[in-house]
């Protein structure tokens, strides 16, 4: 008779077992039975322990979100940032997580909203440190900045097939990351335009866009 340890042991199976799935093949094109025949169970077991397949996914989602932003995961003891930081300096052990991270994230879900936004304070935790500190210069929409700022830092990690295609590495390895981090700050710092034209002439459009805008309002308002 199978013991409760063993049940245990064998729904964390099918769970670990369906995140390198979902993350390689995608929710959408993996079956319960072929993750049974990968965790080397049978498909009734994972109907016994999750039910169905959208039961499943949502079990792994919350599981990998744990990963990264939940205090009392034992998996990795840091906070968020250096979490992800010592996720990507270990990708043998967590590349599946981060690649299912990069899916979820663009697939959309509860988890992934949570995961997203825990990412997003965080950046804005520390830029707001970092203006503290007299490190930054002034932003025009602080909150526009932080959210590219997050895309910036997320890209690498939903991108990471394709820029390994690219560049013929993995970047979210300890190398590639050693290769990422000097460009990266080169374009935070002094950006990649050597004159201020383009800034001035986007400007220059959307004051007078802005200009027109009653305006065309107005007319719209009389004409009708």
């Amino acid at each position: 008779m199978r013991s409760a340890s063993d049940d245990l042991t064998a729904r964390a199976r099918i769970r670990d077992t369906a995140i390198r799935a979902f993350a390689r093949d995608g929710f959408d094109a993996t079956s319960l039975r072929s993750i049974a025949r990968e965790a080397e169970v049978s498909p009734a077991l994972i109907v016994h322990h999750f039910g169905d397949k959208n039961t499943l996914r949502a079990e792994c989602d919350a599981h990998v979100v744990s990963i990264f932003i939940d205090d009392e995961h034992v998996v990795i003891e840091a906070p968020t940032q250096d979490r992800i930081r010592a996720a990507m300096h270990d990708i043998e052990r967590y590349g599946p997580y981060i690649d299912y991270l990069g899916r979820m994230l663009l697939d959309g879900s509860a988890a992934a909203d949570r995961l997203f936004d825990a990412l997003l304070a965080g950046t804005r935790a520390i830029l707001d440190d970092q203006r503290n500190t007299g490190m930054l210069e002034p932003m025009s929409d602080p909150d526009m900045t932080t959210l590219l700022v997050t895309l910036i830092g997320l890209g690498p990690v939903i991108m990471r097939a394709q820029m390994a295609r690219v560049l013929g590495s993995d970047q979210l390895s300890p190398a590639g990351l050693r290769r990422m981090t000097v460009p990266t700050l080169e374009l935070l710092t002094h950006g990649i335009y050597s004159t201020t034209s383009l800034l001035d002439g986007a400007r220059a459009a959307l004051a007078d866009e802005e200009e027109q805008l009653p305006a065309d309002g107005a007319e719209k308002g009389s004409a009708s």
